[in-house]
């Protein structure tokens, strides 16, 4: 399954792309008692400020709207884990998750869930991120895809769609944050802290 909330431009020209992409660089190994999706969020600021956001495995908080606090273990490399604390609300408290991929030359990001006080497991993630013009401007196509164990006494549906919900939720507050950047004309990527 696919969700995007593209734009419309040239006719079916964003769904070719999103397609090449996600068959290129979204590949999960889906089991039987698995759920996967891909969602595609356009924003309207360049990929290069999108990156510097998407990259930071160690301030997910930076946009992540659920996350209160996350702390890294070691130095900031792939096999790198951190512990992230989730807001109050949703049927979590901490995730442990694993830094599998960080390729800032494709724009490829990939983390698991390794633990936690939640009901994810082998939850796998993969975010990339590419340049498109949008209105004439640059701007990013942001796709995420994921896996998960379907949990006991949950379908395959219910799972994808609550998945699903803070998926998007986390996309909009990528693109709520970056397109006040871009409009701001602070379009170098995001420092360190």
């Amino acid at each position: 399954m696919v969700t995007s909330d593209y734009l419309t431009v040239n006719g079916n020209a964003f769904c070719k792309m999103e397609d090449d992409y996600i068959r290129r660089h979204h590949k999960h190994e889906v089991k039987e008692h698995q759920c996967s999706s891909s969602l595609v969020k356009h924003i309207k600021a360049p990929v290069h400020l999108v990156w510097s956001l998407v990259r930071r495995f160690d301030q997910p908080q930076m946009y992540k709207p659920f996350i209160s606090r996350c702390i890294v273990q070691g130095d900031l490399q792939i096999g790198s884990v951190r512990e992230v604390n989730v807001k109050s609300g949703l049927p979590a408290t901490t995730s442990t998750e694993r830094l599998e991929l960080l390729d800032d030359d494709e724009h490829i990001f990939r983390i698991t869930i390794v633990g936690g006080d939640h009901r994810l497991k082998n939850y796998s993630s993969i975010v990339t991120v590419h340049p498109e013009v949008i209105d004439g401007r640059p701007g990013t196509m942001v796709i995420e895809s994921f896996v998960v164990d379907v949990p006991d006494g949950n379908t395959k549906d219910e799972t994808c769609y609550f998945i699903e919900a803070l998926i998007k939720c986390n996309l909009k507050s990528l693109a709520n944050v970056c397109e006040r950047l871009a409009v701001q004309d602070l379009t170098e990527p995001i420092e360190p802290i």
